[in-house]
């Protein structure tokens, strides 16, 4: 899709006249990790999922999005190891050189989780267009 990026809001006026403008309401319950997730994965999972639940940001309805940034997380740590252990550039039997598939792949990688630092309000920018009003994030002692 060309343009901007379609914005589903509401909006409340409150007593001073003032557009406040919010998300629809995120539902309460924390996301479960998937299990199908890489070690590495679940480890961005867990330090990434519930904080971003207790802002009141992601929600059940998140996981999918929140797990396949997690997954190609994973995987760009995954590749980056393996750069590290392999040379950048190949020397082929026929004599060219060509890139390491490792390098593609961390790139390929890099570019999933710049679209899903967006979507989730992972990245300064895209922070500072997330509002959410404190009614509708989850209480403290709502945590499970």
């Amino acid at each position: 899709m060309r343009g901007r990026k379609p914005r589903l809001n509401l909006r409340l006026i409150s007593a001073s006249d003032e557009v406040v403008r919010m998300g629809p309401p995120a539902a309460h319950s924390l996301p479960t990790c998937p299990a199908h997730l890489s070690p590495t994965a679940k480890a961005e999972w867990k330090r990434l999922a519930r904080e971003l639940h207790r802002l009141g940001i992601v929600s059940q309805l998140d996981r999918a999005a929140l797990a396949a940034y997690c997954q190609a997380y994973g995987r760009w740590v995954e590749a980056e190891r393996m750069l590290k252990e392999t040379p950048p550039l190949i020397k082929l039997p026929s004599g060219y050189i060509q890139p390491s598939p490792w390098l593609g792949i961390s790139n390929n990688q890099l570019e999933l989780m710049h679209r899903f630092l967006g979507e989730l309000g992972l990245s300064p920018v895209s922070r500072s267009r997330v509002h959410v009003l404190p009614s509708l994030a989850p209480k403290p002692w709502d945590d499970d």
